[in-house]
């Protein structure tokens, strides 16, 4: 089966971004490369719950287990020891990073409370867009009443276009609910 996004993709958004940019091969056009999902779990130096909780929760909403991230380095002053688990992330290619993206367009940002829209702003200047989301309960996958502590998330989407306004054109044809221009000129 292919993800609803990917069709789109192919059949729309393609299209549009070569009439746009004017691209004369088909391999300029850009395209989602991959979509890295990030929690970091600074309570889990005291805690070890909270880590196998944030593990839980990422495995629900991404549908594949996360790698625990460590620490590098050992801190005294926040007790933390080199090679100890501090975070947990994913990295979605192909149909799971459609699916994910679908979700996360369609129904988990609007649930987000008082939600204008996502910056336009936080392009890296290479076409790859970074959000951080504060809590995780957004998703419907995961219950409320066994995931009760309150753990945000960064998502970061690797694309293969050359400037901003590539993949701000990219991502826009894929639904991201971007505020308005002139919202960001205001603030």
């Amino acid at each position: 089966m292919i993800p609803r996004l990917k069709e789109k993709y192919d059949n729309e958004i393609r299209a549009a971004l070569t009439e746009k940019f004017g691209f004369e091969n088909p391999h300029q056009v850009p395209k989602i490369e991959k979509i890295i999902v990030n929690m970091g779990v600074g309570s889990a130096v005291g805690e070890k719950k909270h880590l196998e909780d944030a593990v839980n929760a990422l495995t629900l909403i991404a549908g594949q287990k996360p790698v625990v991230t460590k620490a590098r380095k050992s801190i005294a002053n926040f007790r933390l020891r080199e090679g100890q688990g501090i975070g947990c992330k994913v990295t979605l290619r192909r149909a799971r990073m459609y699916e994910f993206l679908d979700r996360l367009v369609s129904i988990a940002l609007p649930r987000v409370r008082d939600f204008r829209g996502i910056s336009r702003t936080a392009f890296d200047g290479q076409g790859n867009y970074s959000l951080g989301l504060t809590e995780y309960n957004i998703f419907p996958e995961l219950n409320p009443d066994k995931f009760t502590r309150i753990q945000g998330m960064n998502i970061c989407i690797v694309t293969s276009a050359e400037s901003n306004d590539v993949g701000l054109e990219l991502l826009t044809g894929f639904g991201m609910p971007f505020r308005a221009a002139d919202m960001v000129e205001a603030s």
